[in-house]
């Protein structure tokens, strides 16, 4: 998963979402994923500073198959 993580661009990038059962926490990044042409993948991530030194920890909340396909307006970073 780790690599995974370390592949994600701003291509792949789809929306900001607000946490609505933790409003104190940091917001979420949503990215979707196209994996051996087979099925839409949402990854869903929040980076979160967890020590007075600034460390950035990067939490995965959801990796799962999207019910819907991905459609090029989804993503705004994508190049037509």
């Amino acid at each position: 998963m780790k690599r995974e993580l370390q592949t994600l661009t701003v291509e792949e990038y789809m929306q900001t979402v607000s946490d609505l059962r933790f409003p104190n926490r940091s917001e979420m990044r949503e990215f979707g994923k196209v994996y051996n042409g087979k099925g839409d993948v949402y990854i869903k991530i929040r980076v979160e500073l967890l020590s007075d030194f600034g460390n950035p920890m990067t939490f995965v909340m959801s990796f799962h198959y999207a019910e819907i396909p991905f459609g090029a307006e989804m993503f705004p970073y994508r190049r037509q």
